[in-house]
């Protein structure tokens, strides 16, 4: 039995408490959970089976194709398409497989509206309150209003909008869009949805019917500067490898493709069995740590398509065979995330086929 280079272990146990926690920030939402992107890269169907035994209100992913893995799971707990239909076929496999059609602009209105009157949907209304990616106009409120009575096998299962800026506390963004989509809203029947997983934390007013949260269930924070267990979130995810080399390299001599690390004295180089084709960022500069005995050593020179090269000075015991962990508990995705310039978000989605995932 081969043994795996890379592993991801996903601790189911910290996606309940995660989703305890959301419950906590927002006691009285019901909550959608986004597992799109493969629930961001844990494995949509072991995290989404979990979350429906914790009684999780509803799942939101991207597009049919992730549906549809859901339900041929057999999961039955409802299911919301955040970037709707792209053609009828799609809308009837929607329609058929009892999934909530989110409709953000007018081409799917009318997509929609050509099925059979006696098709039966469940819609809800995105709505552009400042965000200009998808939705609607505040001002198209009347005319969904009007859609919905035109149709009367559609159910109103409520009005979405996304906020731009809920990372950023002191940025006004946030305020202004949550009041322009409570004026659009005034007197309008239906549920709200507003807040993802930043939102939720950091602006109470978000916290709506509906909470949206992602990146928190999987234990990772939205806000700069915290990490997961600051919020009280565990981290699902470790990944990790292992040690497959260990040399002593002489003063002066260069490490890894490009020459761009020289030994500043003679030292012992590790080199793990991952890189850039199981999901490491090639990016990551001299510095970003990974953790081998509770240590954090520095990784040198360049993340190659296989491998990675550490520094071990402080480690004289390492050897071959010593699990080396990437990220995870002791060391956050935020913190390794920030040295390659970019988000828990990306580390996670970016794991590749390579890497072999265990679910505890």
């Amino acid at each position: 039995m081969p043994i795996p280079r890379v592993t991801a272990t996903v601790d189911l146990a910290a996606v309940r408490h995660n989703l305890c926690c959301v419950r906590a920030f927002a006691p009285q939402s019901k909550v959608m959970a986004a597992i799109k992107a493969d629930a961001y890269g844990h494995g949509a169907v072991p995290v989404a089976t979990t979350l429906a035994e914790a009684g999780v209100d509803a799942f939101a992913v991207a597009c049919l194709e992730e549906a549809v893995t859901l339900r041929d799971a057999g999961i039955a707990t409802r299911i919301a398409l955040l970037e709707g239909v792209l053609s009828r076929d799609e809308a009837e496999e929607a329609a058929r497989l009892t999934l909530e059609i989110v409709i953000h602009d007018r081409w799917q209105l009318d997509l929609l509206a050509s099925l059979p009157a006696e098709t039966r949907l469940a819609v809800w209304f995105k709505l552009d309150s400042g965000m200009h990616r998808l939705g609607f106009p505040l001002t198209a409120v009347p005319m969904l209003c009007e859609a919905l009575a035109a149709h009367p096998n559609w159910t109103l299962q409520g009005w979405i909008t996304h906020l731009a800026c809920a990372d950023d506390v002191d940025s006004p963004m946030t305020v202004r869009q949550i009041a322009a989509f409570e004026t659009a809203m005034a007197g309008i029947a239906g549920e709200r949805s507003i807040g993802n997983s930043a939102g939720l934390i950091a602006w109470p007013q978000a916290r709506a019917n509906w909470v949206r949260p992602g990146l928190m269930l999987y234990g990772a924070s939205p806000m700069p500067g915290k990490v997961g267990r600051d919020l009280g979130l565990k981290p699902a995810m470790n990944v990790a490898s292992r040690l497959i080399a260990v040399h002593e390299v002489a003063v002066g001599e260069s490490i890894g493709y490009g020459a761009t690390f020289v030994c500043p004295e003679t030292m012992r180089v590790g080199v793990v069995a991952v890189g850039y084709a199981d999901g490491v960022h090639r990016i990551l500069p001299t510095g970003a740590p990974v953790l081998i005995h509770d240590t954090r050593v520095p990784i040198i020179g360049r993340v190659s398509m296989d491998m990675i090269t550490v520094d071990l000075r402080a480690l004289p015991q390492a050897a071959v065979g010593d699990p080396v962990l990437l990220w995870g508990d002791g060391l956050p995705a935020e913190e390794v995330a920030n040295w390659a310039g970019t988000l828990a978000y990306e580390l996670f989605c970016g794991l590749t086929n390579r890497v072999h995932y265990r679910y505890v």
